[in-house]
């Protein structure tokens, strides 16, 4: 059932937790999703098979949670994961993050590497405030965005364009994580389609490349997008979890 955690910046969390054994799951949706995705269900329905303890939650402005999507950045989302983990979850956790969760997950990381015990990416999308949106931007549009605080992009998912901020720009520079050193000292798993537009395969390549750690790997599934949604993707995610909990050393 669908609660509410208020974080310490007064932002009002939507979140769904499943009781269960450790170390939990958490899962880190992608920019504009919410905690009802394919992927988040998928998993969610996963762990309470397992009997793992798993949770799901919207950053503010997405989903159910209080705040506007427009006046939200990288940083506001990374805040409300840190909130949700810290309050909702005890002990290690392994983090699942899709997209510009994979992002966020990776910036959760950096900051309480002791509360994890694993991280599983699905096309993760590090920097790309920066060097997808921004980098794309000719000259004109840039003048636009920083003019006039905001653009709209032509959307793949909805009818509706995607409005991106001068906020979300200038903000997320203050939290890339590929520009300085990357360490994930526990098992990771990151998975990636080959047919993903979004988020091309070079950027996973580049992840893993850049990323410090003792049990590192990248798997690219032929055919697959930027959703990663099918039948075979959902149990290429639900094997690498698996693996990333088998991995675990006991206390």
């Amino acid at each position: 059932m669908t609660t509410s955690l208020t974080t310490p910046a007064n932002r009002h969390i939507a979140y769904d937790a499943t009781p269960g054994q450790g170390p939990g799951v958490v899962f880190l949706g992608g920019f504009r999703s919410d905690k009802e995705g394919t992927k988040a269900l998928a998993l969610e329905a996963w762990a309470r098979a397992q009997g793992r303890a798993f949770l799901r939650f919207d950053y503010s402005g997405h989903g159910k949670s209080s705040g506007e999507f427009l006046d939200g950045a990288i940083g506001d989302w990374f805040e409300d994961a840190l909130a949700a983990i810290d309050a909702l979850t005890e002990g290690p956790q392994v983090l699942v993050g899709s997209s510009m969760g994979g992002w966020i997950s990776l910036l959760v990381a950096r900051r309480i590497p002791e509360r994890l015990a694993g991280l599983v990416t699905i096309a993760a999308a590090p920097d790309f405030t920066e060097d997808s949106m921004w980098a794309g931007f000719d000259a004109a549009t840039r003048r636009k965005l920083l003019d006039e605080g905001q653009i709209a992009l032509p959307s793949d998912y909805s009818d509706a364009p995607y409005i991106i901020t001068r906020r979300l720009i200038e903000e997320g520079r203050r939290r890339l994580v590929l520009r300085d050193p990357l360490v994930l000292p526990f098992p990771v798993r990151m998975l990636q389609g080959t047919e993903d537009t979004d988020v091309p395969p070079e950027v996973a390549l580049r992840l893993l490349a850049h990323a410090e750690g003792p049990d590192l790997r990248l798997t690219l599934v032929k055919g697959a997008d930027h959703r990663f949604s099918s039948p075979d993707c959902l149990s290429a995610i639900e094997a690498a979890l698996a693996e990333v909990l088998a991995r675990q050393v006991p206390a």
